[in-house]
């Protein structure tokens, strides 16, 4: 049976004028870390949805995931809350690019604020990102520091080119209501745990 036949492909209905974070990946695999940067980014930007996006591949990286059915299955049973939905939008969209998923979900969803999540390690090396100037400029972009990422994402080439578009930490719910460029890096204590850790354990399935 074809792949995505057997996963749960119905998105939920998202209104006019919603909010809706977006945290993109291979979640290869989905963790702790990623439940906790998703439930302090409802609550420290003012999110009314948290989008996952589970991206077919990474371009940056030449290894591929495991398969999607395994991951989407393992983030579903892992994140579990009203407020987030599992979404496999990039490959029925067949997009590439954040960019370009980005784009076509904006068409699919007119009205709705769409904002971008990302760990304090993807900023670091943002500007190797296709488009990257253009998705700063079209969509808020929220920040949220992981162990040992803080410095290098102060100093990105992102954070310093966009650097008078940043909104303070301490004001982190404009975010979901400022028209972009906006960015906001916010701190936040975490356990310092990262899929390529746990598949270097083993702790993950197999291919």
């Amino acid at each position: 049976m074809p792949l995505l036949a057997r996963v749960n492909t119905q998105a939920p209905y998202l209104r006019p004028g919603m909010t809706v974070g977006l945290l993109g990946g291979s979640f290869d695999p989905p963790h702790a870390g990623h439940v906790h940067i998703t439930r302090e980014a409802l609550k420290r930007f003012g999110l009314d949805r948290v989008w996952w996006l589970v991206s077919p591949g990474n371009p940056l990286k030449s290894r591929g995931p495991a398969g999607m059915d395994a991951r989407l299955r393992a983030a579903r049973q892992l994140m579990v809350h009203p407020k987030v939905h599992i979404s496999d939008f990039e490959a029925r969209a067949g997009t590439r690019y954040t960019a370009e998923t980005l784009a076509a979900l904006q068409a699919r969803y007119p009205g709705v604020r769409f904002v971008w999540l990302m760990g304090a390690d993807n900023l670091a090396q943002f500007h190797l990102w296709k488009d990257w100037q253009a998705i700063m400029e079209a969509f808020p972009v929220g920040v949220l520091a992981r162990p040992g990422d803080r410095i290098a994402a102060r100093t990105a080439k992102a954070a310093n080119v966009f650097a008078h578009a940043k909104i303070p930490g301490r004001q982190s719910r404009r975010l979901a209501q400022s028209e972009a460029p906006a960015w906001c890096f916010v701190n936040v204590p975490m356990r310092d745990i990262s899929s390529t850790e746990l598949r270097a354990k083993g702790t993950w399935g197999s291919r």
